[in-house]
Formats: structure tokens, C-alpha cells, sequence
């Protein structure tokens, strides 16, 4: 496994599985202790994981957390996923940065994504399954939620958008979300 930066979002990696193939399929590392340490991580830091299956079309996001925010590690465990993270870390030095991902099932690439960063995906496939570790309990309280088709983010989703949660097609602007987290 291997650990490459990603230039576009300060502090977010894709960890890289080096998958091993015969004739019964594969098999792979997906979470190695070891290789998040090097790049200045706390493995032990993460303390919940989830799951989440979503339909071809299916969009989730924007989301990012409150208060101390929320690191996450990011996988599509099955199918292929549109993963975009949106850096709104205010002393960040690639702040209202958007960078895009391809993840998928093949692959099992994991994309860390920083504490106060906004993170969103949109399901490529009939099925996806993403994985999420996160490093702090959920609290819904906390919970912001960002307009995926904000105007300002022009985020190239790639699909039509067949299903997406009351709470995100609701969602406020950029600009409105920020001055709320302000407050």
C-alpha cells in the first residue's frame, strides 16, 4: 500500500492497496496502520466506521461536521463512485479548493479526506458501497449540509441526479452555509 498527496486539498492522501489477483478474484489491504502513520496520521485516531449503498444517479453530499470538524477515511468498496472533497478550512492554504476522485471496487483506493473539509459523492454504478472511518462519534447536531449544485463550486457531477435525501436537495449555498457555521 502506498500513500500519494493530493495537490489540490493540503493534508488529504489516497492510500493506493496493492491488490493481489488469481482466478478466485482478489485480495487486498484496506487499512494499513502502518502506511497512514507515515504520512503524520493517527491510526488509532478513527472510531467508527460505516457503510453506505447507494443506486446509480444516487448523490450524498455536501456534508462536513461543526466544531472540530470530522477526518474521515473514504472508500467505495463495491461499484464506482464521483467522490468530491471541498476545502474550507479558513487557514488552509488550498481553502474553497475542490478536488474530484474515481473510486471504485477495482481499485480499493481509500481517500482521506481532512477535518474541515466538505465531502459529497454520486454513485456511478447500479449498486455502490462506500466505507467510511471516521475519527470522531457522529452528532447530528453538528451536521452542516452545503448545495451540491452550487453555482460558486461548479462541481462537473457527471450523472443526472435520480435520488439525493430531503436534507441535501434543501441545502443552502456556500456562501449562506459558511455564514451559518460563523455564528
Amino acid at each position: 500500500m502506498k500513500a500519494t498527496e493530493v495537490p489540490a486539498i493540503d493534508g488529504a492522501y489516497l492510500f493506493e492497496p496493492t491488490p493481489y489477483a488469481d482466478e478466485r478474484g482478489f485480495f487486498c489491504r484496506t487499512f494499513d496502520s502502518d502506511v497512514v502513520r507515515s504520512v503524520g496520521l493517527d491510526p488509532h485516531a478513527f472510531v467508527q466506521d460505516s457503510l453506505s449503498r447507494s443506486a446509480r444517479g444516487v448523490l450524498r453530499g455536501l456534508h462536513l461536521r461543526s466544531g472540530d470538524g470530522e477526518a474521515k477515511l473514504v472508500r467505495c468498496s463495491y461499484g464506482k463512485i464521483f467522490d468530491v472533497v471541498v476545502d474550507l478550512r479558513k487557514d488552509s492554504p488550498t481553502y474553497r479548493n475542490v478536488a474530484s476522485f474515481e473510486l471504485s471496487g477495482e481499485t480499493q483506493v481509500t481517500l482521506y479526506v481532512p477535518a474541515g473539509c466538505a465531502h459529497g459523492f454520486q454513485a456511478l454504478t447500479e449498486t455502490a458501497d462506500t466505507a467510511y472511518r471516521i475519527d470522531r462519534p457522529h452528532d447530528p447536531t453538528e451536521d452542516v449540509t452545503i448545495a451540491f449544485d452550487d453555482p460558486e463550486l461548479a462541481i462537473p457531477w457527471p450523472l443526472p441526479v435520480t435520488s439525493m435525501s430531503q436534507r441535501d436537495r434543501e441545502a443552502p449555498s456556500l456562501a449562506k452555509a459558511l455564514l451559518h457555521q460563523e455564528s
